[in-house]
């Protein structure tokens, strides 16, 4: 399985990251550990949403649909 996660920090809320795993509960890890400098400022992450993919190219597409403004934008309004 593939997953598509949104992340947010616990102390600066207006804070999200986006990323894509094979490994929720291990990558979440990375992310609240020094493992991850573009998250380190804004440790610690708790995990907003994330969605399923059993098709690696699929999850790959959404996360990238979701760093481009329009999916910001869907993002906003769902999540």
């Amino acid at each position: 399985m593939y997953y598509v996660y949104i992340l947010q920090s616990i102390n600066t809320p207006e804070h999200f990251y986006t990323g894509s795993t094979t490994n929720l509960n291990k990558r979440l890890e990375e992310h609240n550990s020094d493992k991850s400098t573009h998250t380190n400022k804004f440790k610690p992450w708790q995990i907003r949403t994330y969605i399923t993919f059993d098709n690696k190219e699929r999850a790959e597409k959404f996360e990238t649909y979701l760093k481009i403004s329009s999916g910001r934008a869907f993002m906003t309004k769902r999540f």
